[in-house]
């Protein structure tokens, strides 16, 4: 069990950067870096197709990352 749920670990990680790098940026250079936490935040564009995917398997993939590692660390060992 336990060796199993440190393989799901490995795949769910290798998943997940692959999510966050394919990703778009939001921003571009340093005025985006200081307005894009406002855009993002009060912005009215919605993500859609391959970027709503992206986000969405993010958040997914975090979420099952944090799971399993709790369970390699507390339940497991």
């Amino acid at each position: 069990m336990e060796a199993l749920v440190h393989v799901l670990l490995v795949i769910d990680a290798i998943v997940m950067i692959v999510f966050v790098l394919l990703q778009s940026g939001k921003s571009e250079g340093l005025s985006g870096a200081i307005s894009g936490g406002a855009e993002q935040l009060f912005g009215k564009q919605k993500a859609r197709g391959l970027d709503l995917f992206l986000h969405r398997g993010t958040i997914v993939t975090g979420a099952l990352f944090f799971i399993l590692a709790f369970l390699s660390a507390y339940i497991l060992q």
